[in-house]
């Protein structure tokens, strides 16, 4: 394999190499990168900062008219129980629930937070451009 070190014109150093060695060092990172994240993901299980949900539980998620009625139903908490914890009004909760209406962000936070989920696991993908 040839690699060649240069410079550029503004003397930063540089390496010319194939590209299939490029692109089997990339994948090379890529793995390094799985393999740090399955570590931190393993480390928040054993600590019970993370769950994993059964089958079941994702059929029922995938069930749930959103991901927040899912979440309030696995914690066991009334639907006025959460908009009081979490100081909304109770038809903006059931209208979130349903799917038939978003937030802002910080309800998501603030409901994230009292369910104990990521805020990600409960709003929805802000929309492409």
């Amino acid at each position: 394999m040839t690699i060649v070190r240069t410079r550029t014109p503004s003397g930063e150093a540089i390496v010319i190499l194939p590209e299939a060695e490029f692109e089997r060092l990339r994948e090379l990172a890529e793995d390094t990168l799985d393999m740090r994240a399955l570590d931190v993901s393993e480390r928040r299980l054993d600590a019970g900062e993370e769950e994993i949900l059964s089958e079941d539980d994702l059929d029922a998620l995938r069930r749930a008219p959103s991901p927040l009625a899912f979440w309030r139903e696995r914690r066991g908490i009334a639907a006025d129980t959460l908009a009081q914890l979490c100081a909304i009004e109770a038809g903006l909760l059931a209208a979130i629930e349903r799917g038939e209406r978003t937030a802002e962000r910080a309800i998501y936070q603030r409901l994230a937070h009292v369910l104990d989920v990521d805020v990600e696991d409960l709003a929805p993908e802000p929309a492409s451009a």
